[in-house]
């Protein structure tokens, strides 16, 4: 996997990220989401690097980069202190203003860095997500239906108990869907009792803190101001959920774009070639 890519340890203030990155051209930040690793970007990366610097974390709390102290209020699990990772890893790696993609929960922390850091992202890309106050506020029978897992891992203790006693029947996944390379690191972060509590303190940010901080920023009037582009998937839950997709991101955005792909959830894996020439054509022109 990542042919032609670095893999390092990189040490910031308030984290240690396990970062993959190479290629040559435009910053580009790719985020993953629950319960993969950067590694699933396995088949997007190396074709985004024909055309831009593309860099791959672990995000904090997730695959083997560190973990953050727990707090009553969740703040080290929060998007906005992963999105403080963000700008620093990369200006670490010498970018000053890059552009971002973030997928599931990388997207919440792909949003909060662009609402943080106007003048640092250049370009967004969301992957199957909304924003979470609006995914809270329009919870309804369904949304508790299909995505009962966000009040479940609100829970103390129980969740990690219940994925760690059989992670893979859990979370499912295979080398031939995934690529072995790819499912042989899902496979050590979801076996792995810090990760799995990583992971799941994601989510109790999510009903926490991170609702509070969109809450501050749409009581103030706060949008992205840079080209916003989203993309869903056909085959998983957003337009089950929420009919127009885009419609959710209007209030949030002033410059969007975006359309459903004919794929499941986890795009990068399923559909790599088209996502790569989707997200390619669009951080191309805002370069």
């Amino acid at each position: 996997m990542f042919e032609g890519f670095d893999l390092e340890l990189i040490s910031l203030r308030d984290a240690t990220l396990r970062v993959r990155h190479g290629g040559t051209g435009p910053p580009l930040l790719l985020l993953h989401g629950h319960p993969r690793t950067h590694t699933t970007w396995h088949k997007v990366a190396p074709r985004l690097a024909q055309s831009f610097f593309v860099v791959c974390p672990d995000l904090r709390g997730f695959g083997q980069s560190s973990k953050p102290v727990d707090t009553v209020d969740h703040a080290g699990s929060s998007k906005r202190a992963k999105a403080k990772d963000c700008v620093e890893l990369m200006h670490t790696l010498g970018h000053e203003q890059f552009s971002i993609v973030g997928h599931d929960r990388g997207s919440y922390t792909a949003f909060r860095t662009a609402m943080d850091y106007p003048d640092t992202v250049k370009s967004l890309s969301i992957l199957d997500g909304v924003p979470i106050l609006d995914a809270l506020e329009r919870c309804d029978e369904k949304f508790a239906k299909a995505w009962w897992h966000w009040f479940f891992f609100a829970q103390q203790d129980k969740p990690e108990r219940a994925i760690l006693a059989d992670p893979l029947t859990w979370y499912g996944g295979s080398p031939d869907k995934m690529g072995n390379g790819n499912f042989q690191d899902f496979c050590a972060a979801i076996h792995d009792p810090q990760t799995v509590h990583g992971m799941v303190e994601d989510y109790r940010a999510g009903l926490k803190i991170d609702r509070a901080h969109d809450l501050e920023d749409r009581d103030a009037g706060r949008k992205i101001t840079c080209p916003t582009q989203v993309l869903w998937s056909q085959h998983d839950d957003l337009e089950f959920l929420y009919g127009d997709v885009l419609d959710v991101w209007r209030p949030w955005t002033t410059d969007l774009c975006g359309h459903g792909l004919p794929c499941g959830h986890h795009m990068a894996e399923e559909i790599p070639e088209l996502l790569t020439r989707e997200l390619a054509a669009f951080h191309e022109r805002h370069q």
